[in-house]
């Protein structure tokens, strides 16, 4: 079953003074359970693939459907409540919220869902032992590793059940010993939970674990190899 499925996507930035076409018409299925890998040189249109895909930005042309919906559709509010469902995002830079705990991170995005406390200390619990932090839940973001505050910014992406995880270059702080055991995480959680991942890298390291390569040249999709 297909979770995402782009379909002539377009994106043109400045296109009322020097137009600069950074996708140029890309279709693209990714299948429930898929780990894929969009890679390609500097300036391909990878991480606006990954942004149009996650709702972050709009395509000038062309749809993106995410379980059937037609996200290019939705009004800006509609598309942030669709991403808080569906959608969980790991940022290079982590994005952890400084003042919040590890676990109140991780809880964060399950209380703008207004789900019950019971269920939301179950869940963080359930996945802070998952990324092997349940020791590490009452620490804020200054008092955890590089590689630590990844593995809580995994957790958060997952605190919501999403529909599939975006990690725009997740292991570029990180180093090898770090980026290892990340990956080793992503690939059991994606194994054991069939989540769906899709990476934005330059790292050879994660290219090598992904099961699909898509690589984008000139903002078109120029390669597409299942492993």
């Amino acid at each position: 079953m297909n979770v995402i499925t782009t379909k002539g996507v377009e994106k043109i930035y400045n296109p009322d003074k020097i137009p600069v076409k950074a996708l140029n018409g890309v279709d693209l299925d990714i299948e429930e359970g898929e780990f894929t890998a969009i890679v390609g040189p500097s300036g391909s249109g990878k991480t606006t693939l990954l942004n149009i895909i996650g709702g972050l930005d709009r395509p000038t042309a062309g749809a993106v459907e995410v379980g059937g919906q037609d996200i290019s559709e939705l009004s800006d509010n509609q598309l942030i409540d669709f991403r808080k469902e569906h959608i969980g995002f790991v940022f290079q830079a982590y994005n952890l919220i400084p003042v919040l705990t590890a676990s109140e991170n991780v809880e964060f995005v399950m209380l703008l869902q207004n789900q019950s406390k019971e269920k939301r200390d179950a869940r963080v619990k359930e996945l802070m032992e998952a990324v092997g932090l349940e020791e590490k839940m009452d620490k804020r973001p200054s008092e955890l590793s590089g590689g630590q505050q990844q593995r809580v910014a995994v957790a958060r992406a997952l605190a919501s059940k999403p529909t599939f995880v975006l990690a725009d270059e997740p292991t570029a702080n990180l180093d090898s010993s770090s980026t290892a055991n990340l990956l080793d995480i992503m690939a059991r959680l994606n194994k054991e939970e069939n989540i769906t991942f899709i990476f934005s890298t330059h790292d050879q390291r994660v290219i090598d674990r992904a099961r699909r390569v898509v690589t984008l040249v000139d903002g078109q999709i120029a390669t597409d190899e299942r492993r």
